[in-house]
C-alpha cells in the first residue's frame, strides 16, 4: 500500500499542519513588507531594526517568498502541509547555524543579528515541530494514516516461511533418510543384523532379509 499523497490526512492531523504553516507564513510576509515599505539596501550588511530583528532588502524579499509558501502549503493542507513545515523548519535552522557564524564578517549579506538567530533557531524548532506532529512520533494512534502506512510496508518485507529442503541438493543422510526413519522403514543395517542372528541360529551362512539376488529373485 503507497501513501496517498493527494488524500488529505487525518482531519486533526491537517488541522495542526495547517495552523502551523499558515501563522508562520503571515508573520514573516508581514516582517518581509514592513522591510520593503521602508525601501532597505538589497545587501545592506547593518540593515535596519524592524521588531526587534536586523533586515534588509534581500531578507525582505526572502521572508515573503518563504511566507508564501508556507501560506500555500496551508491552503492545500495534508501531507503537502506537514513535508513544507518540517523542509522549512530545517532550513531555518540551519539558517540560524551559518549566519551565526557569518554576522560578524562582511559576508552577512542577509543583515542577521543575534536576535535573528534566535528567531530563526525558535522559529525553526516551532515550524518542524508542527509538520512532524502526528508523524514521525512513536505513540501513533492505530487509525493514524502514517502508521497504517509504515506497518503495511513493514509486512511486505516479511520473508515468507521456506520449505526445508527445497531448491537444494539432496545429500547422503539428508531429508530422504530422516523421512524414511520416520515412516518406519527398515535401515539396511539392521537387516543384515537379522540376517546375521537367524543364520547364527540355523547354522547356516548368514542370510539378509528383503535382499534381492542380481537376477531379481528373492532369496
Amino acid at each position: 500500500m503507497d501513501l496517498d499523497t493527494k488524500r488529505r490526512a487525518d482531519r486533526r492531523l491537517d488541522i495542526v499542519y495547517r495552523i502551523g504553516a499558515g501563522l508562520t507564513g503571515l508573520v514573516l510576509i508581514g516582517f518581509g513588507i514592513a522591510g520593503l515599505m521602508i525601501r532597505l539596501p538589497l545587501f545592506d550588511t547593518q540593515g535596519e531594526v524592524i521588531a526587534g530583528l536586523s533586515t534588509n532588502g534581500a531578507l525582505s524579499f526572502l521572508s515573503i517568498a518563504i511566507g508564501s509558501l508556507l501560506v500555500g502549503a496551508m491552503v492545500l493542507g495534508g501531507i503537502f502541509a506537514s513535508t513544507v513545515c518540517v523542509a522549512v523548519g530545517a532550513a531555518f535552522v540551519a539558517s540560524g547555524l551559518v549566519n551565526l557564524y557569518l554576522m560578524s564578517t562582511d559576508f552577512n549579506i542577509l543583515a542577521f543579528s543575534m536576535p535573528n538567530v534566535i528567531f530563526s533557531f525558535v522559529v525553526g524548532l516551532m515550524v518542524m515541530t508542527f509538520g512532524m506532529y502526528g508523524r514521525f512520533s512513536g505513540g501513533l494512534a492505530e487509525d493514524n494514516p502514517f502508521r497504517q502506512h509504515r506497518e503495511s510496508r513493514h509486512r511486505g518485507r516479511v520473508p515468507a516461511p521456506r520449505a526445508e529442503g527445497v531448491g537444494g541438493s539432496v545429500g547422503h543422510g539428508s531429508t530422504d533418510e530422516r523421512l524414511r526413519d520416520a515412516a518406519g522403514e527398515p535401515d539396511h543395517r539392521v537387516e543384515q543384523q537379522a540376517g546375521a542372528r537367524d543364520a547364527a541360529a540355523d547354522g547356516g551362512a548368514p542370510r539378509v532379509r528383503g535382499r534381492h539376488r542380481a537376477d531379481g529373485a528373492a532369496e
